[in-house]
């Protein structure tokens, strides 16, 4: 008899913990547990079972972008590694590699951004041994010579001839590097031109940069879909586990505070006229109500359901469209609102009316169903978003980069359910001053035709 009450009430334990975990679940954002295990060498390893028969998305998130490169005439590494991780290696060549996709029917690519790398791939679950086998291998054993480097360092330079050629590019590059005076987000993933035009002399810098950052304390490995935590934790121990720690950290110099309206122009004929205003906001916390209320502020005032865009853009025509937000990044950076403008003369009036807006924001309060409804939007279009392995990894990857910490993506959004009246009022303050505004333009005018 006292066996099976002691039965009776460990099963009694057992099932009121798996209630309070499920409700903990379903209180947030993302409707699927998140389960971490940390190997012994600093490699986080990330999975999320989802009900994808006989699918998985495998992304690794490498925590090394353009902000890492803080070495005068050395930018633009970062995003010429995504490229080279395509070069194969003693066990597998690049032929092997793209043979090896085919036959698990999966799709492999990668791309670089100011705070991080990544390399996806979404294929069958069933070969998930070989997903950890070929990705263990080229990010411990890449391989390539000197010649493999002058060819891809010659296409990356190819690519930037190609993006520069746009007036946008163009204008976001005199951008950032007008507002950002010592940190590294002055340059974008691309680099420097002049570095880039170097980058095939630096063969042995190049393998200094990987040696740096293609450490498992830099990585998190992100398995979504038809898996378990057991068996990719298992997988990642026995691929990755004997992958060396290293000990570099690199000085990413503290942004020295704006004190003054700063401009960069973009003379361009025959072009339409664009019009950005960034100004420096503050830095991704999942903690913090600034970024969701700068999120939520941003929708109100400029989306396409906006009092603004109803007015320049259906009414008055004056401008195309007009739109923008902060930028989510590990350190702070730059909340931009742009407008594409139908005629440069209107330049000026477009920039007064966005000004207006940001300015009345400070002291006119939103009404509480705008917010609430603003708020119901956001949060239902990023729910009805997670409907694929992949789209989950590609959403949590970005808190990955930001923190290191999946969970960041629910901490933030259960942040938004906080934010009130009074916190857009506050942010309007705290960061629309014209004294931490850079202003950017494209016009066929020599000089900006805005003050």
């Amino acid at each position: 008899m006292r066996n099976k009450i002691v039965a009776m009430l460990l099963l009694m334990l057992c099932t009121i913990s798996a209630v309070i975990a499920q409700n903990q679940q379903s209180s947030k954002i993302l409707p699927y547990p998140i389960h971490q295990k940390k190997l012994d060498n600093g490699l986080n390893v990330v999975t999320v079972p989802y009900n994808s028969p006989g699918i998985a998305a495998f992304y690794i998130v490498v925590r090394a972008g353009s902000r890492e490169e803080v070495e005068k005439g050395k930018t633009g590494f970062a995003h010429f590694f995504e490229h080279m991780m395509f070069r194969g290696t003693d066990k597998y060549s690049t032929e092997a590699y793209g043979d090896i996709m085919k036959e698990m029917g999966a799709a492999a690519n990668a791309n670089t951004s100011i705070d991080r790398t990544l390399y996806h791939m979404t294929g069958n679950a069933d070969m998930l041994d070989k997903m950890f086998e070929i990705e263990a291998d080229r990010f411990q054993n890449l391989k390539y010579s000197v010649h493999d480097f002058k060819t891809e360092a010659g296409a990356v330079k190819g690519e930037y001839t190609k993006n520069s050629a746009s007036p946008y590019q163009h204008l976001y590059e005199k951008l950032v590097g007008t507002a950002f005076t010592k940190h590294t987000y002055a340059h974008t993933t691309m680099g420097f031109f002049e570095d880039v035009v170097d980058m095939p002399n630096q063969y042995d810098y190049s393998l200094t940069f990987f040696d740096r950052f293609y450490r498992p304390e830099y990585t998190t490995i992100l398995v979504v879909g038809d898996v378990t935590p057991e068996r990719v934790n298992n997988l990642a121990q026995q691929y990755f586990g004997n992958w060396k720690r290293g000990n570099y950290k690199p000085n990413i110099a503290t942004e020295p505070k704006q004190t003054q309206t700063r401009y960069a122009h973009v003379q361009q004929q025959g072009f339409p006229p664009y019009l950005t205003l960034a100004f420096k906001g503050p830095a991704f916390s999942d903690n913090s109500k600034d970024l969701p209320a700068l999120s939520i502020l941003s929708n109100i005032l400029f989306s396409q359901n906006s009092d603004l865009y109803r007015k320049l853009v259906v009414q008055e025509q004056k401008a195309r469209f007009i739109g923008g937000g902060p930028q989510f990044s590990r350190d702070p950076n730059l909340i931009s609102y742009s407008a594409s403008i139908v005629n440069a003369n209107d330049m000026q009036y477009v920039k007064d009316e966005m000004m207006r807006v940001l300015n009345e924001a400070k002291t006119k309060p939103i009404d509480a169903k705008k917010i609430a409804d603003t708020k119901s939007r956001i949060k239902y279009s990023f729910a009805m978003s997670m409907d694929s392995p992949d789209a989950i990894a590609n959403s949590l990857s970005q808190y990955i980069w930001l923190t290191g910490n999946p969970e960041a993506l629910n901490n933030m959004y259960a942040v938004f359910d906080t934010v009130t009246a009074k916190d857009l009022m506050d942010v309007a303050k705290k960061y629309f001053t014209p004294t931490t505004l850079t202003v950017g333009t494209i016009a066929p005018t020599e000089k900006s035709p805005v003050k």
